[in-house]
């Protein structure tokens, strides 16, 4: 196995959505591991203190190619990896294996018609956050005494369609901006493929966030991780399912929390049947009793998003993906 190094640069990211018609980034086989380099805040940069600038950043914003420019979301993604021999029809295996916070700040940004409250909260807001990298922590409000402890991950991990041309902001099967803040360092998530070569893109780094991400956005940060991207054709899927140190996940987006949850404990009883070898009753009763539904986010228009989270602890024998 070869491990690489993926660094940001304006040939190594794309902007705002989604293609198969993007040259790679980088082309790996199945195994590899590779140290990723992520930026966030694209769209603010101008307003941002110097902590939160880099050259390199400096240098994506003012002279990022066109055809980096995919749509109109406002993700600068890292990637996409090409996977050798990856087909339609293939799961990729994402091994989240470090992530760390590159730059001692974030910002949280709240946007007019956006969030889960666009009524009563209808300006822009704009602020950045300092983050204590030693402690791992964020204090906010500044001298408030509220400590938040920092736990990174990536909001955004997922693989190209057919589509020529994909928006960055809903999640849906084939990953994206799902923005689940149980996918942290040590976690696994697994994609259906449905390009040749996968082409697998991440960013939308998050220090902190709770679950809803209510107001639009968490701590964004610009993120550094470490990633083994793992062809799997001994498995089928159709929409991801994770799968944490304690935990299976399975997932539910659409554009009603109710219609979201539903397809969540869908997937969850399909997971029970398939891996667990349960009748779809008792999966169902499994999923009432010990089975959490959490909502993931609310403001990725127009898809919200539940998370169903399986323990792991109370199987009496290790679930193999």
């Amino acid at each position: 196995m070869t491990h690489h190094i993926l660094k940001a640069t304006k040939k190594n990211v794309h902007l705002g959505g989604f293609s198969h018609l993007l040259e790679p980034a980088l082309t790996i086989e199945s195994g590899d591991t590779i140290d990723v380099e992520t930026y966030t805040g694209y769209y603010v940069y101008d307003k941002a203190p110097s902590e939160f600038l880099t050259p390199e950043f400096i240098e994506i914003c003012q002279n990022l190619p066109l055809e980096r420019k995919v749509a109109g979301g406002p993700h600068l993604l890292t990637g996409p990896i090409y996977v050798q021999d990856a087909e339609p029809g293939d799961v990729l295996e994402v091994r989240l294996e470090a992530i760390a916070p590159s730059l001692p700040v974030g910002f949280n940004a709240i946007r007019p018609g956006w969030g889960a409250l666009p009524q009563q909260f209808t300006q822009p807001a704009l602020r950045f956050i300092p983050l204590d990298l030693v402690s791992n922590i964020a204090e906010f409000p500044v001298n408030s005494g509220i400590i938040i402890p920092l736990k990174p991950f990536f909001g955004i991990l997922g693989v190209a369609t057919s589509e020529d041309s994909r928006t960055s902001i809903p999640p849906g099967c084939y990953g994206g901006n799902i923005d689940n803040r149980e996918l942290q360092a040590g976690s696994r998530i697994f994609l259906p493929v449905f390009v040749p070569g996968a082409l697998f893109s991440l960013g939308d780094g998050h220090s902190a966030q709770g679950d809803g991400e209510v107001n639009v956005t968490a701590i964004e940060t610009s993120m550094n991780g470490r990633i083994m991207l793992k062809l799997r054709k001994d498995i089928q899927l159709t929409t991801p399912i994770a799968e944490t140190p304690t935990d299976i996940i399975t997932m539910g987006f659409a554009q009603t929390l109710d219609a979201a949850l539903e397809i969540a404990v869908k997937n969850m009883i399909d997971f029970l049947e398939r891996f667990a070898n349960l009748s779809a009753e008792d999966a169902y009763v499994l999923c009432s009793l010990a089975v959490n539904f959490r909502i993931t986010q609310v403001v990725n228009s127009p898809q919200k998003g539940v998370h169903g989270m399986l323990p792991k602890a109370i199987l009496s024998h290790k679930i193999s993906l």
